[in-house]
């Protein structure tokens, strides 16, 4: 996210140092977005901000959440993973999804000459999952970097297109709850019940995307919830999606209707204090039964967003350890 006033360069360094701080508060991933045209969003070349965001850290993993597989070759993709993953091995996922990552000219100037999304992403999906895996017999055409390295393939998807093609293919699912709620529960029920083991994956992993405006009190993150209200509502009015700084209210901002809109897309985030946070991502996890959570928390201020993930990684840590225990004793019974 691009603030208000700012430029994409402050976007990638704020990204470095939100990233260094998940690193050191124990987050296991960091992911980076595909978008094109859209003014306010600087995820344009999504391998390139990786290998910067991997760079400037060492431990935590990095990837895409997620490359738009439709407007690339894969081979293209394969080279430019296999790539990542030689230069910062054991760090690197690769979360493919079937969206344009902006609007429909945008998309069409992107895919000269490529197939349509729809019809032919099984096949890319496939065809990638080939190049990044053991040369077969007789293979001309291969990924170099990128054969052999395995590097993990998620998922991404908003329905449950994308889970039931997750399932058949054996791949790890990331389902987009952060602005698409809706589908969240039919797609993880899909994903496991349609699940098919692969050479890569013997039972189903699925991760949700949540988000997250976390402070010291309910008040304070209610107040921070405007930014993203904001955000999501330039994207309804087809405006730059420049990150704005909180207001006080929202009241003579939005309509009726966009509030409805807003407030549906982000039905699935969690706001409030540390006690708040941590009920309701105990009641997700307990709900959802996920392996992994992703969380964004587009805030305007860098101190508040860094805030807002060092107590979501406080909630997390007595979260796990309440759910298990209550796993645990459902399963005595």
């Amino acid at each position: 996210m691009v603030p208000e006033g700012g430029t994409p360069a402050d976007a990638f360094h704020r990204s470095l140092d939100v990233a260094r701080h998940a690193e050191e508060w124990g987050y296991t991933r960091f992911w980076l977005a595909e978008h094109h045209n859209m003014p306010g969003i600087a995820s344009a070349a999504t391998a390139v901000a990786i290998g910067y965001i991997a760079g400037g850290t060492t431990r935590i993993r990095v990837g895409s959440g997620g490359i738009m597989l439709p407007n690339h070759s894969a081979l293209i993709i394969a080279e430019q993973f296999g790539t990542l993953e030689a230069l910062y091995p054991g760090r690197i996922d690769l979360g493919i999804g079937r969206a344009p990552g902006g609007d429909s000219l945008t998309a069409r100037t992107i895919r000269r000459g490529l197939p349509a999304a729809e019809e032919d992403f099984p096949r890319q999906v496939q065809e990638l999952l080939a190049y990044l895996g053991p040369r077969s017999a007789g293979q001309q055409v291969r990924a170099i970097p990128g054969e052999d390295t395995n590097v993990p393939v998620w998922l991404l998807g908003s329905s449950t297109y994308s889970a039931q093609l997750a399932a058949l293919l054996g791949l790890r699912l990331a389902f987009a709850s952060h602005f698409a709620p809706e589908q969240m529960m039919a797609a993880l029920e899909a994903y496991r019940d349609y699940f098919r083991p692969s050479q890569s994956l013997g039972e189903p992993y699925s991760m949700i995307g949540i988000p997250v405006i976390a402070a010291g009190t309910d008040t304070e993150a209610q107040r921070l919830a405007t930014t993203p209200y904001q955000r999501f509502l330039q994207l309804i009015r087809g405006h730059p999606l420049y990150g704005r700084p909180p207001v006080e209210s929202m009241d003579g901002l939005w309509s009726d209707s966009e509030r409805a809109i807003v407030k549906q897309k982000l039905g699935a985030a969690i706001i409030g204090g540390p006690d708040t946070v941590r009920g309701k991502l105990a009641e997700l996890l307990e709900r959802t039964q996920v392996d992994e959570v992703i969380f964004t928390s587009d805030l305007y201020h860098l101190e508040d967003r860094l805030r807002s993930f060092e107590i979501v990684a406080e909630a997390m840590q007595g979260t796990e350890r309440a759910v298990l225990l209550s796993r645990a004793k459902h399963e005595k019974l």
